[in-house]
């Protein structure tokens, strides 16, 4: 009996604030028909490399050649570089593609030519790179928003912050990918303005979330 391939979504969020709902109706949203969601909650793309979760050992047991692996953006599958790039090499050999929602990306194992195979594999580089320098930007920025909130213990919390943790991280990484802030605003769910806010000083922002309760 021949085996339908499919196509499976991998999610993954590191608070309680993000959903995993919201990331299969983005996949959707761009085109994409789901089989299958396999998903980890609170779970570090930094610390935790993917075939150490739960569900990414789920994930490769569930792959076979032919399938199509979806994900938001290369940091759901990780935020550290070698853990990605290994990954994602290794789902490739097996036959699997890998397809991003975001930028629309397609990283295939099939070509065989060799100028085709460097610049797939300079993207990968690339984009693996980006989500780790991207996570470690963002948890300077969260570092001193959350000294600069210490500083000032008793100090007026202001306005409550338009935007939760997960937008904030969201912001910091498509801003990262070089995309648009009116294409950020309406991704994440947040003003054009919360956007060059995180944009031009992502301190004071963590720190807005920070004399909230919102940072944790």
């Amino acid at each position: 009996m021949t085996i339908k391939p499919q196509t499976i979504l991998y999610a993954r969020v590191s608070t309680t604030e993000q959903t995993i709902e919201h990331q299969r109706t983005q996949a959707e949203t761009a085109g994409f028909v789901i089989d299958k969601v396999v998903a980890d909650v609170g779970v570090s793309g930094i610390k935790t490399r993917l075939a150490d979760r739960q569900e990414g050992r789920r994930l490769f047991d569930l792959l076979r050649a032919g399938d199509t692996l979806v994900v938001r953006w290369v940091d759901r599958l990780g935020r550290n570089y070698a853990d990605v790039t290994d990954c994602i090499r290794e789902l490739m050999k097996r036959g699997v593609v890998i397809r991003t929602v975001i930028n629309g990306m397609t990283f295939d194992g099939s070509t065989t030519d060799p100028m085709q195979q460097a610049v797939r594999d300079s993207l990968i580089a690339f984009m693996a790179a980006t989500a780790q320098a991207q996570a470690e930007a963002s948890k300077e920025a969260q570092r001193a928003g959350i000294e600069h909130a210490k500083a000032k213990p008793g100090a007026y919390r202001g306005r409550r912050p338009s935007f939760t943790r997960e937008q904030f991280e969201q912001v910091q990484a498509m801003l990262a990918q070089g995309v648009g802030a009116s294409e950020i605003a309406s991704e994440a769910g947040v003003s054009r303005q919360t956007v060059y806010r995180i944009r031009d000083d992502a301190a004071a922002a963590a720190a807005m979330l920070e004399r909230w309760g919102r940072m944790s």
